[in-house]
């Protein structure tokens, strides 16, 4: 055997001992837990670190734009290619493999279409792949915190640990106190477009770290001003949406703001929730009675959430989880960018 090719066995020998090591490490980086019911994904500390169990999206973890991959040929160390980014089209050259789709694709899948595309042009290609860094799993935090935005996993992260990177809860003064700004009753997170069922308020003001959920690639996070006047009309008005809070504000007052009832819109329970979306206070209100002269108005206060079905219902409990969706998607509507892809494909619940 010559020295060139003891120098080739050498360099792939290392590479295959550190591939593994970087990709467990990697495969942990972002934040367990995808499709995995809250209470398999709560955590008993501040932080995140060695997961027992890897979460689906771990298991399968795939590629994106802007993620970092050294790449060479086995027994062939001068076609090593270090940190090569996979494109915003998703897609990678390596060698003769010209524009490769990387995006959404394992490892072990991209390895499979790179030996295939190289076969062409040398016998038996065996391509190693290693990981360098994984930008492309993404979270979002807004609202009452430090410094908002899209930051990047780059291991595993918990609620906690996610607000500390966002510089904390916005804070000011009342008096001599210092008071959080963040009206945690109406925070939330939320995944793959539905509300992760996290009580902010245990976990922040009681210190339950049961809620301190795992995070998740495009989770969206988000903390609700404390000092926002505000009222939220969904449901079957015509324009579902935020109205001022001002004295005396009144069910039909603020649905006449928001452009008033539509043709479909059940007026005999339009139902009030006041609170925490956790424990909520909630209100039945006759509209019907009160158009009519029968009921005086009911009486508003700030935040409070105003909804309007559109067919009969006994229970409240039947709206609740309505009027939760309703209300997150109406948050996310008012604060996201629009260069952020967009977690709800859907108007607001009517």
């Amino acid at each position: 055997m010559n020295r060139n090719r003891l120098h080739g066995w050498i360099a792939c020998y290392l590479l295959l001992t550190a591939a593994p090591r970087l990709l467990t490490g990697a495969e942990s980086g972002p934040a367990p837990a995808a499709g995995v019911a809250p209470t398999d994904a709560t955590n008993a500390s501040l932080s995140v670190s060695g997961p027992s169990k890897l979460a689906p999206w771990q298991q399968h973890l795939t590629l994106g734009p802007g993620d970092l991959l050294n790449l060479a040929l086995f027994d062939a160390p001068d076609s090593a290619r270090l940190e090569v980014p996979i494109g915003p089209d998703g897609r990678i050259t390596f060698l003769q493999a010209r524009d490769i789709m990387a995006a959404g694709l394992t490892i072990d899948e991209l390895r499979a279409k790179m030996d295939e595309a190289l076969s062409k042009y040398y016998q038996n290609p065996r391509t190693i792949i290693t990981p360098v860094a994984f930008h492309s799993k993404k979270y979002i935090v807004l609202g009452a915190v430090g410094n908002r935005g899209v930051y990047t996993f780059d291991r595993p992260l918990s609620v906690i640990e996610a607000l500390a990177r966002a510089g904390g809860l916005q804070t000011g003064l009342y008096g001599r106190d210092t008071v959080d700004l963040a009206d945690l009753a109406h925070s939330f997170l939320v995944r793959n477009g539905q509300r992760v069922p996290v009580d902010f308020e245990r976990l922040f003001q009681r210190g339950d770290l049961s809620q301190n959920v795992a995070l998740e690639p495009d989770d969206f996070l988000y903390f609700a001003l404390a000092n926002a006047n505000e009222i939220y009309v969904l449901g079957q008005v015509a324009v579902p949406g935020v109205a001022a809070y001002l004295p005396r504000t009144s069910v039909i007052s603020v649905i006449a703001a928001r452009g008033g009832f539509t043709p479909e819109a059940f007026r005999s329970r339009v139902l009030v929730v006041r609170g925490s979306l956790n424990h909520p206070q909630t209100f039945i209100v006759d509209t019907s009675a009160i158009l009519s002269g029968k009921q005086r108005d009911f009486q508003l206060q700030a935040k409070d959430i105003v909804y309007v079905s559109k067919s009969p219902w006994v229970k409240v409990e039947q709206l609740l989880d309505q009027v939760a969706s309703a209300f997150i998607q109406g948050f996310v509507v008012n604060t996201v960018d629009r260069k952020i892809q967009p977690i709800w494909t859907t108007p607001w619940i009517k």
